[in-house]
């Protein structure tokens, strides 16, 4: 029992320490290695058409304010195409989006709800651009990062250019800090995989693709930035993290919204990876794979490694008293997450309570999605957390 419980210790704490310490460290050293120019170059004159997109189920309250953003961003007007998918929506949102006809931007409506991914891939024969932009209704995307966005593309060898995330209080006040911290380490990490390879995935509040490529369809139950960065691997051609192209993105203040987004997320993210388990192949995708696996896969699997870890803690305290103390703090810590969840209505809560019902939700999340995805649960309608807008900065 003794020697179970420390081979249970040995790889819980080794599978977490790589996934988010060893991974980084080891990018970090690859990037002093083979550290990727990432000055990239300005288009000359003219800019490239680009056609931007943004599903929409239900958003009067952000529809205006988002389209006056996009409005306001510092790019060609004649190079620049609009386009506001209405997924089925049963609100003031259409009516909303049709009062910006003569400024240019243009309303597709799908007759019924079919989802986030479906009302991409529909957008696909109304886009003008040589390059899509995809972003959300709640994102608020800074007027100077639609540019350094789109010069990526200067480099023929980007695929997809992604913009930096930064988490941001709403305008109510109600914060996640944890959130904000995971974001933050989110994007350090993909600056590191920039600069050593590629991204294995984008972030969908705000992120530009190549026409070909986002014109090849995928089923609608599938994570369209995730997958988009999937597709570049397959063609040949790298996806980018660009720290210049700012978007805000409103921290969530209900952990209980947050919740059934993550499961929402991770079981995609799952389904997604299972259509394209190809690309997990070192022998075919070499670092590709390996960062897929480690960015992905691993995180996935923390959870788990977390459980197994309390188990031979567990295990080896008859023998090890001194066992008990890591298992009664770990317990400590779940508890005081189970409180800052229960209470995570949107109300402010203590930072270490924040901090701590956040990692739990986050991780009893991934455990639901991998028993979902098991099951083969499909959900190709997205339904979005309502974040509320960013406070002003």
């Amino acid at each position: 029992m003794v020697t179970t419980g420390l081979v249970l210790i040995a790889l819980s704490i080794g599978l977490i320490a790589y996934t988010y310490l060893g991974y980084s460290w080891i990018l970090k050293l690859l990037a002093r290695i083979r550290r990727r120019r990432r000055d990239f170059k300005p288009f000359l004159e003219p800019w490239p058409r680009i056609s931007i997109t943004v599903p929409m189920y239900n958003e009067e309250g952000e529809a205006e304010g988002l389209i006056e953003s996009l409005l306001a961003l510092d790019y060609p007007v004649d190079r620049r195409q609009i386009l506001i998918v209405s997924d089925g929506s049963t609100d003031r949102t259409d009516e909303i989006v049709r009062r910006y006809a003569d400024r240019g931007v243009e309303l597709l409506r799908m007759p019924t709800r079919s989802g986030k991914t479906a009302c991409e891939n529909a957008a696909s024969a109304r886009l003008t651009g040589s390059i899509v932009v995809n972003t959300d209704a709640s994102i608020r995307i800074f007027p100077g990062s639609l540019k350094p966005l789109i010069a990526a593309f200067a480099d023929p060898g980007i695929g997809l250019a992604s913009g930096r995330d930064v988490s941001v209080s709403r305008a109510e006040g109600a914060d996640n800090l944890g959130e904000s911290g995971y974001v933050g380490y989110e994007m350090a990490v993909r600056e590191l995989e920039t600069e050593v390879y590629g991204i294995v995935g984008a972030s969908g509040c705000f992120y530009a693709i190549r026409l070909p490529l986002h014109r090849i369809p995928i089923p609608d139950s599938l994570s369209r930035d995730f997958a988009a960065a999937l597709k570049c691997e397959e063609h040949g051609v790298r996806a980018a993290s660009i720290n210049e192209a700012i978007c805000q993105v409103p921290r969530t203040g209900a952990i209980q919204r947050e919740y059934g987004r993550n499961v929402r997320t991770i079981t995609r993210g799952m389904e997604t990876l299972a259509y394209k388990r190809h690309l997990l192949n070192p022998m075919r995708h070499g670092v590709f794979a390996w960062m897929l696996f480690s960015h992905k896969v691993c995180r996935w699997l923390v959870p788990w490694a977390l459980t197994g870890g309390a188990i031979g803690l567990a295990l080896v305290a008859p023998a090890f008293p001194v066992a008990l103390v890591p298992l009664g703090l770990g317990g400590v810590a779940v508890g005081l997450g189970g409180i800052g969840w229960a209470l995570g209505d949107g109300r402010p809560l203590p930072r270490l309570m924040q901090m701590a019902a956040f990692a739990l939700s986050a991780n009893v999340a991934a455990m639901h999605a991998v028993l979902r995805a098991l099951r083969g649960d499909r959900e190709p309608i997205w339904e979005p957390t309502r974040r509320g807008s960013a406070a002003a900065r």
